[in-house]
């Protein structure tokens, strides 16, 4: 790439092989990728450009976290909802303080392991509030998709939402 040659990074799982081939060693393998890049069903995946890698990490590492945070919180649903027959809102529980804990689960043992689950969300909460902030600094809005910010629900004013993430990871 940096030397000028044409990279291209293939989707090994979605090659198709062909039945007729009696060699499988790297020169017959490389070309009948030529071939299929020729026909153009190679499939192929974005390589990043250097300069972007790290914003595209920090994406990654912000929906880690928020992966997280949903997992911890169904666990403390399903804590509550198996050891008390009860439900409650995610909105409660990410307001929750460690004293709100022994009122929803009186169990010592299963007010601890809420208590865990409570302090990890906590965490990947305050985690992906700095990730948010040190990519809103360095992500900027390509040309190409200036015409998205007319749709209503992708408006910058909104750029905290998943969805703008969403559309802003693409565009680093």
């Amino acid at each position: 790439m940096e030397q000028g040659y044409r990279v291209y990074l293939v989707n090994t799982a979605a090659v198709q092989t062909y039945s007729g081939l009696k060699y499988t060693d790297g020169n017959h393998d490389a070309r009948w990728l030529a071939h299929l890049l020729r026909l153009n069903i190679l499939p192929t995946g974005y390589i990043y450009p250097k300069a972007d890698r790290a914003v595209r990490d920090l994406l990654r590492k912000r929906t880690q976290m928020v992966r997280m945070q949903t997992t911890n919180l169904l666990s403390i649903q399903n804590l509550v909802a198996h050891n008390t027959g009860g439900s409650i809102k995610s909105n409660l529980i990410k307001r929750m303080t460690a004293d709100d804990i022994a009122l929803q689960l009186p169990n010592d043992d299963h007010a601890l392991a809420m208590s865990c689950n409570l302090s990890v969300l906590q965490q990947c909460q305050k985690q992906v509030k700095i990730l948010e902030s040190a990519i809103l600094k360095r992500i900027r809005l390509r040309p190409e998709f200036q015409s998205l910010l007319h749709v209503s629900f992708l408006r910058l004013q909104a750029a905290h939402s998943h969805r703008v993430f969403c559309v802003l990871s693409y565009d680093v």
